[in-house]
């Protein structure tokens, strides 16, 4: 599957801007989530970049016929319906990983307002992992990834660092306008749900 996905990358013209971190274990958060061809982007980029990435998947879709499908690609079944436990399960993941490279589309859906959900930011926290901007643009055809950003706590500085790499990578996208008005007042630790 990730040759076939590889190929379909290379076939449609894709490039990759920038290089993969050298860290063990890190979140990508990759943004903004605007297409289904994101997809087929992200499995061309880290098949280029060298990465073996993982992702989240609710754990029903961690059965038959699906499992080892799920596993093969990376996956790691979370259950959201427990309080908290999205987050600390996923933090266990990585506490109990050598290596990880865990792929979150903040945005959740390709329908979203681009407001971005919080759950990377804390899992990032909780982990003590940095968290790694990656983008795409389809109207190029090209995407990349900027440096590290280790979280401080301090849940709106860090946004608005990794919104200023955005902005500068692509500074036209009406969605960092979005995530910009849809962050909390300063303050130590405010993150939002």
């Amino acid at each position: 599957m990730w040759r076939l996905l590889g190929w379909l990358f290379r076939v449609k013209g894709w490039r990759v801007e920038g290089r993969a971190p050298d860290l063990p274990k890190f979140i990508i958060v990759g943004a903004p989530h605007t297409s289904n061809w994101d997809f087929v982007f992200f499995a061309g980029a880290v098949e280029q970049l060298g990465i073996e990435p993982s992702f989240i998947g609710k754990h029903t879709l961690f059965r038959w016929p699906l499992r080892r499908f799920m596993y093969d690609m990376g996956g790691m079944p979370v259950d959201r319906s427990k309080p908290g436990g999205y987050v600390r399960s996923v933090i266990r993941g990585f506490e109990q990983a050598g290596r990880m490279a865990l792929v979150i589309a903040p945005e959740g859906t390709r329908g979203s307002t681009g407001k971005w959900r919080s759950g990377f930011y804390h899992i990032a926290m909780g982990a003590q992992v940095p968290i790694v901007p990656a983008w795409v643009d389809h109207q190029r055809m090209v995407g990349g990834m900027g440096d590290p950003v280790m979280p401080t706590g301090d849940y709106r500085a860090d946004m608005l660092r990794l919104l200023a790499y955005y902005r500068r990578v692509m500074p036209r996208c009406p969605r960092w306008d979005v995530l910009e008005a849809s962050l909390p007042p300063g303050g130590e630790g405010s993150a939002g749900g």
